[in-house]
């Protein structure tokens, strides 16, 4: 097994899909919209910045969750897909991510951001699997607290390693694209690490290393990755 693992926000979307979620409920009136927004604004910058509080910020996050029943959040769901990740979904993504399949890669996406959120972004990418940070479900309802090890920094390698383990799998020949410096950890790990319009720390990390830096916010995906997946040329 090959796996092709992509982060999700700034990498495979032109956006953060956790910050556009906090947005779109200030924006429908379901949170105050001051507070929820500033505070909103201070975990995004602290998540930039390599200095962000994983439990308080899920504490935040995924508090909103706790308040809705399942119905009523499935529904403002598809509304927060259809107004604020399909404009943003990159079609060179989706080429990247073709060129894996064809390859016979097995696709999976890792990210911090909650599974509520993410599970249906990793089904319109056709992914074949998610780790994700898991938001606590009882009696059919979201407590608004999390369950098992946040999926962020070395929490992202942790909850992989487990995954690796229940799949009796390896990161050999094991690719990983993200655009943040916060995913260091599991770069540093696979054979393949490509920067995806990297933040400036992980650009300064990825160029000392000699790892692609690439862009998915154009038109098509870089050929000459593509080339890469397709036949491993060393050179880019």
């Amino acid at each position: 097994m090959t796996l092709a693992i992509f982060d999700l926000d700034n990498t495979l979307l032109a956006g953060d899909s956790d910050y556009l979620w906090g947005s779109f409920l200030v924006d429908r009136g379901l949170v105050d919209p001051l507070a929820y927004e500033a505070a909103n604004t201070r975990f995004y910058e602290d998540y930039k910045m390599g200095k962000l509080d994983i439990d308080a910020f899920l504490n935040f996050a995924l508090a909103p969750l706790s308040q809705h029943a399942m119905a009523d959040l499935i529904t403002l769901r598809q509304e927060f897909l259809d107004a604020s990740i399909l404009p943003i979904l990159l079609p060179a993504a989706r080429q990247l991510i073709k060129a894996h399949r064809a390859q016979g890669h097995t696709l999976m996406i890792i990210t911090a951001t909650n599974a509520f959120i993410t599970a249906p972004i990793a089904d319109l990418y056709e992914m074949d699997h998610l780790i994700a940070t898991t938001p606590e479900i009882k009696d059919g309802r979201y407590t608004g607290r999390y369950v098992g090890e946040p999926c962020f920094q070395q929490g992202k390698v942790r909850r992989l390693q487990e995954w690796l383990h229940a799949h009796d799998a390896s990161l050999a020949n094991s690719w990983f694209y993200s655009d943040s410096h916060n995913d260091r950890p599991l770069l540093d790990l696979v054979c393949y690490p490509v920067a995806v319009d990297p933040d400036q720390a992980l650009k300064t990390h990825a160029e000392r290393n000699q790892w692609p830096v690439i862009s998915l916010r154009e038109k098509e995906a870089p050929a000459s990755l593509i080339k890469r997946i397709i036949d491993l040329d060393p050179a880019i």
